[in-house]
């Protein structure tokens, strides 16, 4: 994956908490906004014909780090409809384990202009 920004900041948030749709806050109390959100056909969906092959799609996330207006957390319960993990947590090295323990790589932590930006890729599930 091509991106425009500078070289890695060092190491990502150890943990993010969801606290309304698409707004996380890390371990020090900053925000991190979901910018983009890309699904695309994963490497598994692509062989539609070969028997055990399935059509779950491969999720990237962009997340800025920005403030943003306080307003009052949601329950876990009100965040269910979203595709993203309510809690990411650092698991190794440059990987993220989600609540549901799907593992995320990190792809990207860098900074474009001023902003901190965090890219995250969800790994296909181990068979």
């Amino acid at each position: 994956m091509a991106s425009r920004t500078s070289p890695w900041l060092g190491v990502p948030p150890n943990r993010l908490w969801a606290v309304r749709p698409g707004i996380y806050e890390d371990e020090k109390g900053r925000t991190w906004v979901t910018v983009v959100v890309r699904l695309s056909p994963s490497q598994r969906a692509r062989g539609r014909g070969s028997p055990g092959s399935t059509h779950e799609p491969s999720i990237t996330v962009h997340l800025w780090l920005m403030p943003v207006h306080p307003q009052k957390p949601m329950s876990p319960s009100q965040l269910t409809l979203s595709q993203l993990p309510l809690t990411w947590q650092l698991y190794s090295g440059r990987r993220y384990r989600a609540m549901d323990s799907r593992l995320w790589e990190v792809v990207d932590h860098g900074q474009i202009a001023s902003t901190e930006q965090l890219i995250l890729a969800q790994l296909p599930p181990r068979e």
